[in-house]
């Protein structure tokens, strides 16, 4: 008995090609080429990479999904502009996440965790004396981002992926250029691993928490300063 006809497999090249397109955008919202609030010509983009208007809407799309494009009807795509509340509501989430996909990824991949981590340290140090905000900026957010690529939790991975557009981009945009609290910062990143490193999670989620509320307070700070500087 014959089954049913194989469903076509062709690859959706306009797909492919909106997410190359979503990537690059992703990267320059993130590094601040787009300042918050900007706007973002979906044909300047199109011009830019040679491609038609179809995958940059596409693409423009999922940016949005991911909260860091605002698209207004009949007016353009935009770069988010975040409020006090939003910084607020963000760190409130990822101090309720990150301690918990700490311990998962200790007992997932203790190694691996440690590895990654061990890595963006290693880049950190470097962009500090170089007062190099963008490297500083990917380097925190690889070492953040550790705890949930190792933490063996796909649905721990997808809802942080919700933010981490927006907490990579609020920190390149709001701490430049390295302000104060980067060598603090820094220290912190380091305690941060060698709590890890021993499985000691109640200081470890202490002082993530504080790392958090006063990155948030920093990136407040800063919303404020861009905002007098507008009027």
């Amino acid at each position: 008995m014959m089954g049913a006809p194989m469903r076509s497999l062709k690859l959706d090249t306009p797909k492919s090609l909106s997410q190359r397109v979503m990537q690059r955008l992703r990267q320059a919202i993130i590094d601040g080429e787009f300042a918050l609030g900007a706007a973002i010509s979906e044909e300047m983009v199109a011009n830019s990479f040679g491609v038609s208007r179809t995958p940059v809407r596409e693409a423009m799309g999922q940016l949005q999904a991911q909260g860091l494009v605002v698209i207004r009807p009949q007016v353009g795509s935009f770069v988010f502009t975040p409020s006090a509340d939003d910084i607020a509501a963000l760190c409130t989430f990822r101090i309720a996440l990150e301690p918990k996909a700490a311990e998962l990824a200790f007992r997932h991949d203790r190694d691996g965790a440690v590895a990654t981590m061990s890595e963006a340290i290693a880049a950190m140090e470097p962009a500090v004396s170089a007062r190099d905000n963008i490297a500083y900026g990917r380097a925190d957010a690889a070492f953040h981002e550790a705890l949930f690529t190792h933490c063996g939790n796909r649905y721990l991975v997808e809802s942080y992926q919700l933010v981490s557009g927006r907490v990579a981009a609020l920190r390149t945009n709001l701490t430049s250029p390295i302000d104060v609290r980067t060598r603090t910062s820094f220290d912190e990143h380091r305690k941060l691993l060698d709590l890890f490193a021993r499985g000691e999670f109640a200081a470890f989620e202490a002082l993530m928490t504080t790392h958090i509320t006063n990155s948030g307070v920093v990136y407040a700070k800063a919303l404020k300063v861009e905002a007098l500087k507008v009027e």
